[in-house]
């Protein structure tokens, strides 16, 4: 902490701000059986627009009905009608076995994307089993920008089918300038069959 001559902090001396940080809910949806999970902005009281500038979505021990899939995003510009917005992703995970004889940590390439209108993979495979669901967090921020591209950064933990915890990280952005307006969660095989996704908004 920097010290100003009089021997107080920066902060002390009122030389800066900092935000409140205060999250404030603003949907919450649960899974039964669902093919996806979506967040419209106007549609079912959902708020993805210039309100906040940093979205936050927390998925809360999501199930599957298929070994191995992958939790997903996709972003749309017109309101859900399509889901088909060019991004770039980088994806690394750090894996530990149950049995405590395995580890791995690396950069996967076969789940990244390169310009492409695809599902965005957030999360390692997960299993079917009725104890093994994938938990995390995504932020999305300022997806109401007609400037630049809208950056997400995505943390999962997953129980993988094979017994490992899968501790997964995301980045990337929406490759366009025309306001996010919708946001899509799904497995990339399979359906969810439990779990809830919160949307919270920071600040404002």
């Amino acid at each position: 902490m920097a010290v100003v001559s009089n021997g107080t902090t920066i902060i002390d001396a009122g030389a800066l701000s900092v935000s409140n940080g205060k999250m404030t809910l603003i949907k919450s949806l649960t899974a039964s059986s669902s093919a996806s999970l979506s967040f419209v902005h106007g549609t079912d009281s959902v708020v993805l627009d210039s309100t906040y500038d940093n979205y936050v979505f927390k998925f809360i021990n999501i199930e599957g009905t298929h070994d191995g899939g992958h939790l997903c995003i996709v972003g749309s510009i017109d309101g859900g009608s399509n889901y088909n917005v060019d991004k770039t992703t980088s994806f690394f995970a750090a894996l530990h076995n149950e049995a405590g004889t395995d580890t791995q940590f690396a950069y996967n390439t076969s789940k990244d994307i390169a310009q492409g209108t695809g599902r965005a993979i957030i999360s390692y495979g997960t299993g079917n089993g009725v104890d093994e669901s994938v938990s995390g967090t995504l932020n999305l921020f300022n997806p109401s920008s007609t400037i630049a591209v809208k950056h997400f950064t995505s943390n999962c933990n997953s129980h993988h089918q094979s017994d490992y915890s899968c501790n997964s990280y995301t980045g990337g952005y929406f490759n366009n300038t025309s306001a996010i307006n919708a946001i899509r969660f799904d497995f990339d095989i399979g359906t969810m069959t439990t779990g809830i996704i919160k949307l919270y908004g920071i600040g404002g």
